[in-house]
């Protein structure tokens, strides 16, 4: 048959290239987001920030997916890994958020995607999912490049770079946590349960730091990061339900480019040349990861 030959051919799983491809889709939809909750962010405090995205999120899911899948999509197996998973999102996007609103996107993006890098060191003790020396290497080699972009000791070096890696670690975890429990609930009930957490355990504190958005400009980018971060999340939950996470997480990389888009039209940043060699050190570093992996 045509599809047997071709898959032969090529070599890939059509499940694989299918997880690939969302998480390709993840990572033109975040920079996006990123950008509305830095113009955002320069007036309105970053835990209103977070909460809108995560309040967009949960509502969006429910008037796409709802009507299509029932109140069965709402009933979760393992409440207590979707809720630390919420919870560990929520924590991700609320340092993000803070972080952009004094460093660029595209130095944040650079420095966020040492996530892969994590993920693999994560899947090896979390999931069993094999690793090599090779990988090793590649690890150690992708952590030279984040402390080229970072440059602690340096006169360049933020503060708010620490944030990103904390964003990083917190995502690595939450990444794991969706595959683990990929084969377990649908991606439409992890994505819906990915922002549960900021969505409504927030309302105890956002009384405290509430402003008023003024503004259809305002209220637009408000509502518009809930639907782009439900979005992107449904395609990491549905990459990790086809494919190992040390084989899809490298393909975050295409948010770097989009991220630096984003960054030039919104607000005139540009990486420097350091923060670009980085950058280029650690997505091959993920992308050797990557590779070896579909390899073996």
């Amino acid at each position: 048959m045509p599809d047997t030959s071709t898959r032969r051919f090529y070599g890939f799983d059509p499940k694989l290239l299918l997880g690939i491809a969302f998480m390709c889709g993840s990572g033109l939809l975040f920079p996006i987001m990123n950008g509305f909750a830095k113009a955002l962010g320069r007036e309105y405090s970053s835990l209103e920030v977070s909460w809108a995205r995560a309040f967009g999120h949960v509502v969006f899911m429910l008037v796409a997916f709802l009507p299509r899948h029932g109140v069965g999509m709402l009933r979760t197996r393992r409440l207590g890994v979707q809720l630390l998973r919420s919870a560990l999102l929520f924590a991700s996007n609320l340092v993000f958020f803070l972080a952009i609103t004094f460093i660029p996107i595209g130095k944040a993006a650079s420095i966020s995607m040492m996530s892969p890098l994590l993920i693999t060191l994560l899947a090896w003790w979390m999931l069993g999912e094999r690793t090599t020396r090779g990988r090793v290497v590649a690890l150690a080699v992708g952590f030279i490049g984040v402390l080229i972009v970072i440059r602690p000791g340096t006169e360049v070096f933020q503060w708010a770079s620490l944030l990103v890696v904390a964003n990083s670690s917190f995502y690595s975890f939450y990444s794991i946590l969706t595959r683990r429990i990929a084969g377990v609930d649908s991606p439409e009930t992890s994505a819906i349960y990915s922002s549960v957490v900021g969505a409504f355990f927030m309302f105890a504190v956002l009384p405290f730091v509430w402003k008023t958005p003024h503004g259809l400009g305002t209220i637009a980018m408000f509502c518009g990061m809930g639907v782009l971060g439900a979005l992107g999340h449904y395609c990491v939950a549905s990459a990790m339900k086809h494919a190992p996470a040390n084989v899809v997480t490298p393909f975050q990389y295409f948010q770097l480019m989009g991220s630096v888009l984003v960054g030039y039209i919104g607000f005139g940043d540009l990486p420097d040349a350091l923060t670009w060699l980085g950058a280029a050190i650690i997505m091959c570093s993920g992308l050797w990861i990557g590779w070896s992996q579909r390899q073996h």
